[in-house]
C-alpha cells in the first residue's frame, strides 16, 4: 500500500525520514530538547499555515463566492473543507504551545513568560521569545475561546439562528484576523531568538 495515499500515511512517511535523516548526520545530538524544537516548529508550521490559508484564500474565496450570485456559491467549502481545517488548525494549535512550554522548560528558559525578568539582569533571549510566547498564547486563547465556539454555530454543530449565524461569522473573522496579524511579531520574536539574533530586531 502507497502511503502516500493517505494524509496518514504521509505524515508517518515523513516523520520516519526525518528521524532516519536525524540519527544518520547527528546520531548523538538529537535529544529531548531536539525533538521539542522539532514538534513545536512542526505543528507551528501547520497552525500558522492554517491561519494564513484562512485569512488569505478562505474568507476572500467565500466572499467572492456569495457575492456570486450564478456561481456554486460556498456551500461546499462550508461543508467539506471547513471542518477538517479548523480541527487540524485547532490541535495543531494547542501542540504548538504544548511543545513550546515544553521546549522552553527543556532549555531553562521558563524564564520567558517573565520576559527574561526574573534574574538581576534582563535575559535578552528570554524576553524576546517570551514576547513570542506571549503573543502565541493570545493566538490560542483566540482560537479555543472565541473563533472555535463562533465556528461551531457557522458550521451547525452547535443549533443557531441566522442572526446567531452572521454575528458568529463576523466575531469569528476578526478574531481569525486578530491572530493573523499577531502571527507576523511573534514569528519574528521567534525566529530571532531561535537564530541568536536578538540585537538586530527592529525594535
Amino acid at each position: 500500500m502507497n502511503p502516500l495515499n493517505s494524509v496518514k500515511g504521509a505524515i508517518t512517511t515523513g516523520v520516519i525520514l526525518a528521524l532516519i535523516l536525524s540519527f544518520a548526520v547527528m546520531p548523538t545530538a538529537f535529544n529531548e530538547f531536539q525533538l521539542a524544537r522539532w514538534l513545536h516548529i512542526l505543528s507551528g508550521v501547520m497552525w500558522i499555515g492554517l491561519l494564513y490559508y484562512f485569512n488569505v484564500v478562505q474568507i476572500p474565496g467565500l466572499a467572492a463566492a456569495g457575492a456570486d450570485k450564478g456561481g456554486p456559491g460556498g456551500a461546499g467549502i462550508a461543508k467539506y473543507i471547513a471542518p477538517t481545517a479548523l480541527w487540524w488548525f485547532r490541535w495543531a494549535a494547542l501542540a504548538t504551545w504544548l511543545t513550546g512550554a515544553w521546549y522552553l522548560s527543556r532549555g531553562h528558559n521558563f524564564g520567558a513568560f517573565a520576559f527574561g525578568m526574573t534574574g538581576d539582569t534582563v535575559n535578552g533571549y528570554q524576553l524576546v521569545i517570551g514576547i513570542g510566547a506571549w503573543l502565541g498564547t493570545i493566538m490560542l486563547l483566540n482560537v479555543w475561546g472565541v473563533i472555535w465556539p463562533n465556528q461551531k454555530k457557522i458550521l451547525g454543530i452547535k443549533p443557531a439562528s441566522d442572526e446567531e449565524k452572521a454575528k458568529a461569522r463576523r466575531v469569528a473573522m476578526l478574531a481569525s484576523r486578530v491572530n493573523f496579524v499577531l502571527s507576523i511579531p511573534m514569528l519574528m520574536c521567534m525566529a530571532a531568538a531561535g537564530h541568536g539574533n536578538v540585537a538586530g530586531l527592529p525594535f
